[in-house]
């Protein structure tokens, strides 16, 4: 006999707590609490039957920790001593990666937890693991509620690319007109083509003479190097003179000598990149644009490709390469590709173009 499902409520600030409340509710059951500070809610509490819940690093009075416990809930701890919390219920947004930024960027967030991540990374630190692992997993949860991915762009690219450059500005153009399409811009988020594309997508309510403004406030710092401060206090500048949304960055702190951009509207930081990898590439259903980058966008050009080259035709994801002479010639990607796609429904899947207009066009 089938037993009837739980409905599942994910719980992740205390107003939405006291919401549920308010609504009615007798039990817990089929409750998932994320990071929510309930130690002025132990009368509550002890009112509801708890078998069936989950609550993961809540803070929570001693009686009803044991209420839970005993009832047939679940109550995982915070993990002490770490600068980030394990089982965070939201997304990031540059606010919280960056807070701090004025009195240097070693004295944010992100800095903070990218160090921690490097001295705990030795074979066999058990808690260092499990920690990164529990926060990579609420980061999943909460990107997998944001709404459905089919308009999902993703725009891949090299980190180099300076903000004075034309190709950064040609990059903000596409997506600017990704967004106007009604796209959800979504990159890699670190700086380069990956910040353009977010900022044009921020961009998109406003005009030409906006973007000249823009590109004209963050040419004071062209570059991450040598100065993440200077250029991340650029950017916020830059997101506070014009707000708008720019779209969702999957970035990681495997890669730390890339900092965020602060253009992406939510932010989902792993410190997994395979992990990492696999989310963004599956989420940008809409296509994916690949501007000239290194070895990181190979990588994620060919991480995208076999899926494709296994899938059938109702499978296939557009993979678009923006500029010839950078896949044919400097990084010859494009023969490959030509040669694995022979004969397979990939083929219509896979496209070289040289502008960004041409590309736009193939995904709107």
């Amino acid at each position: 006999m089938t037993q009837p499902s739980i409905p599942h409520v994910d719980i992740e600030s205390l107003e939405h707590f006291d919401q549920v409340l308010d609504a009615g509710a007798t039990t817990m059951a089929g409750w998932r609490v994320q990071s929510v500070d309930l130690t002025g809610r132990t009368t509550e509490l002890l009112g509801l039957s708890p078998m069936g819940s989950l609550f993961l690093g809540c803070a929570l009075e001693d009686k009803a920790d044991r209420w839970i416990r005993d009832g047939g809930g679940l109550v995982f701890p915070a993990i002490p001593e770490l600068p980030f919390d394990s089982y965070r219920g939201t997304l990031y947004a540059a606010e919280d990666l960056y807070a701090g930024i004025e009195h240097g960027y070693d004295a944010t967030p992100d800095a903070r937890i990218y160090a921690w991540s490097r001295q705990h990374d030795e074979r066999g630190d058990t808690s260092r693991t499990l920690a990164a692992a529990l926060h990579d997993h609420a980061i999943a949860d909460a990107l997998h509620e944001l709404p459905e991915s089919g308009s999902w762009v993703g725009v891949m690219g090299g980190h180099g690319i300076a903000r004075t450059d034309p190709t950064y500005r040609a990059a903000v153009l596409l997506g600017r007109k990704l967004a106007r399409d009604g796209r959800t811009v979504v990159t890699g988020g670190g700086p380069g083509a990956m910040e353009a594309a977010n900022l044009g997508s921020s961009l998109a309510p406003y005009d030409d003479a906006a973007v000249d403004a823009a590109l004209a406030a963050l040419a004071a710092a062209p570059s991450f190097r040598p100065s993440i401060t200077d250029w991340a206090l650029a950017g916020l500048a830059v997101r506070r003179a014009y707000p708008g949304d720019g779209g969702v960055s999957i970035p990681t702190w495997f890669y730390g000598h890339e900092p965020p951009n602060v253009f992406a509207t939510s932010i989902a930081k792993y410190f997994s990149n395979a992990l990492r990898e696999d989310v963004l590439l599956s989420r940008a259903r809409g296509g994916i644009l690949y501007l000239p980058g290194a070895a990181g966008t190979v990588q994620e050009i060919f991480q995208a490709v076999t899926p494709n080259y296994y899938g059938d035709a109702a499978t296939q994801v557009p993979l678009i390469l923006v500029g010839v002479q950078h896949w044919t010639v400097t990084l010859p990607v494009w023969p490959l590709l030509q040669s694995l796609a022979a004969s397979r429904a990939m083929a219509s899947s896979i496209y070289l173009v040289d502008t960004i207009d041409e590309a736009t066009a193939l995904v709107s």
